[in-house]
């Protein structure tokens, strides 16, 4: 950890846990006598999510001609979350939760620590490896007023998880073990902080390093918000370049080179270390009773850090807006991650990317290329169903090679659309579908393992929360 970092980050925070309270907390109910008592008073952290995906790919990984026939992919499986949090007891609270993940069948590569499943070549990956550990276990302190220090093994979902998230969508969840801290002494203020040592990722990989976060949010109004970062990631390899590389702490910068010159960065090797500071401006701004203002700007910068590539240069740009009527929203939106000379492009290496460049996950890596994606949102309900769809257009920020010594900037086009619908409190079911078309080919053959083919995915869940 940055030394110099740390020593300003938790003075700051110390500062602000000194200042006097500003305004009375409202009437709370009689702490619990006992530890007994706190555990009885406690919530639970218990559901069960059971999924089945169908994944239909073109040009899954190697499709050379002495490749096995590609076939489809289809899981069927039961994530148990299973877990207690005790109310506080002379300000701390306790919290486990165990997770197993369940495979009902086996036509589909799981990718379990991030390498391919053996015997699994000819199917597309769906990473939901067979998995039983502890989820989170942590232990919570909020004896300084307005701030609450977690020590353990945490999820974390901040902003709108692009850059740190759980990856909740998946069955198994990307969790961190270090401490954070959540500050609330200034009004409409919230400064959070944290350091971590290990994350865990949806592969089951843990893996070590250091990772520092530090996240200021001014509450604008209760639905608007300006937030600063900065994300210092000091982990030598998170498999976000293509996987994890035979060369022991560095990660493979996979992707389609630039031509015969440049054809050794298609498989060089660097240590993917990153510091990723930015401000996001993000809101809603009522305008009437029925109609609101939708808006988002951001901008951050990603440079090497701590023994870093050097390739490491790259910038995040997001600019979008829209409108909401009642239920009803519709907006588009323009991101950009930007490339450099098309040796690297921005990465969210620790963010929900499911979120993020469809939801077919054909770009949860951003090609070293770069990505310009404009995408139109579009949701809504009718009575109980919620609905869902974005429709997105991909290009690259630099040129790449294609078929016959040409060169395209298209990567494709999708559709991503879901319906949910709650039967009841505890139970609630969702169907989604997403459909990646490829327009240039990202390679210089139909054969290129770099290449973005079709593909088509479905999903039905059903989940029960306690």
């Amino acid at each position: 950890m940055n030394n110099q970092l740390s020593i300003s980050v938790f003075s700051a925070l110390l500062a602000l846990w000194a200042l006097p309270a500003l305004a009375d907390e409202a009437a709370k109910p009689a702490p619990p006598e006992t530890l007994l008592d706190a555990i009885k008073a406690g919530k639970p952290m218990t559901n069960f999510r059971l999924r089945y995906e169908n994944v239909d790919q073109e040009g899954y990984q190697s499709t050379a001609t002495t490749a096995p026939k590609l076939e489809t992919g289809k899981a069927f499986t039961l994530r148990s979350l299973i877990g207690w949090q005790t109310a506080p007891f002379n300000s701390f609270s306790f919290a486990a939760q165990i997770t197993d993940v369940h495979e009902f069948n086996d036509n589909f590569n799981d990718r379990r620590d991030n390498v391919p499943e053996p015997g699994k070549s000819a199917y597309p990956n769906i990473v939901d490896p067979g998995y039983t550990d502890v989820n989170q276990l942590y232990v919570d302190w909020t004896g300084i007023k307005n701030t609450k220090l977690r020590l353990g093994r945490q999820q974390l979902n901040l902003d709108n998880v692009r850059f740190i998230g759980d990856i909740g969508f998946r069955q198994n969840m990307q969790v961190f073990d270090g401490v954070s801290v959540l500050n609330k002494s200034v009004p409409d203020v919230e400064i959070f902080a944290a350091h971590f040592g290990k994350v865990r990722q949806i592969t089951t990989k843990l893996r070590d390093g250091n990772i520092d976060i530090i996240n200021a949010k001014y509450k604008i109004s209760p639905t608007e918000s300006l937030i600063g970062y900065g994300y210092l990631i000091d982990v030598a390899n998170l498999g976000q370049n293509g996987g994890d590389s035979t060369a022991i702490g560095t990660a493979a910068q996979g992707g389609n080179g630039l031509g015969a010159s440049q054809d050794s960065v298609s498989s060089a090797t660097t240590d993917a270390s990153s510091r990723t500071f930015g401000l996001r401006l993000d809101g809603a701004r009522k305008i009437s009773d029925d109609w609101k203002v939708l808006y988002t700007a951001e901008y951050a910068k990603q440079d090497d850090y701590r023994g870093g590539s050097s390739l490491i240069d790259a910038h995040y740009f997001k600019l979008g807006g829209g409108a909401g009527y009642g239920a009803w929203s519709l907006r588009i939106d323009h991101e950009k991650l930007s490339s450099n000379s098309g040796r690297y492009a921005f990465q969210t290496p620790l963010g929900t990317n499911h979120l993020f460049q469809g939801w077919a996950d054909v770009f949860l890596t951003t090609p070293r290329q770069g990505m310009e994606d404009t995408f139109i949102t579009f949701a809504g309900s009718i009575e109980k169903v919620k609905l869902y769809a974005e429709y997105h257009v991909f290009k690259s920020d630099e040129s790449y090679q294609s078929l016959d010594g040409q060169f395209g900037d298209k990567y494709g086009t999708e559709f991503d659309a879901s319906v949910t619908y709650p039967f009841s409190k505890e139970l609630t079911g969702k169907v989604e579908y997403a459909k990646f078309n490829e327009s240039d080919v990202y390679g210089t053959s139909l054969q290129n393992a770099a290449r973005k083919g079709d593909k088509e995915i479905i999903w039905v869940t059903g989940m029960y929360t306690f």
